[in-house]
């Protein structure tokens, strides 16, 4: 059973992801509708309910859109718990690009995500002076990106509502 749902607003734009329960409870109080066709089922003893994948509000909900919050384990997300220099999932840890010592800010542009290995190895220099490679040049993600994160091969009907082709 799939164990994630997409929430859209009434005017079908992507705005959260749910837990199964928590959309079967907003479609039974008529709070939203169900939008795809489901194959999954829940039974009880005398019916069946459909299991929603994507689900949208019956009301437009104004959802202030402050960013996606700089913080370590939304770095990582982003890098997909990958160090962006070796590759490695072990012993992870944030690193500037541009050394705060040098004037390097914390942003969604300086920070990515390296194990302590390549950390220590680049030092308080830049990728470059270090002879270090980025394997993915970082980039401030949207809630789009992060909702593409859940997309898998148990709910593909997401990405017509994520801007991707099915």
């Amino acid at each position: 059973m799939k164990d994630k749902v997409l929430i859209l607003n009434q005017d079908f734009s992507a705005i959260a992801v749910c837990s199964v329960h928590k959309a079967f409870l907003l479609v039974y109080l008529d709070k939203a509708e169900m939008v795809t066709k489901p194959e999954e089922q829940l039974r009880t003893i005398t019916k069946v309910y459909p299991v929603p994948s994507v689900i949208r509000l019956q009301r437009y909900v104004h959802v202030p859109y402050y960013g996606i919050a700089l913080s370590r384990h939304n770095i990582m997300r982003r890098d997909n718990y990958t160090c962006q220099y070796c590759g490695t999932v072990k012993n992870l840890t944030l690193d500037h690009l541009l050394p705060r010592s040098r004037g390097g800010g914390s942003n969604w542009l300086n920070l990515v995500t390296a194990c302590s290995r390549c950390n220590t190895r680049k030092g308080d220099r830049t990728p470059e002076e270090a002879g270090l490679k980025l394997l993915r040049k970082p980039v401030k993600p949207s809630l789009q990106f992060f909702l593409k994160m859940h997309l898998n091969t148990s709910n593909q009907d997401w990405g017509v509502y994520l801007g991707m082709e099915k």
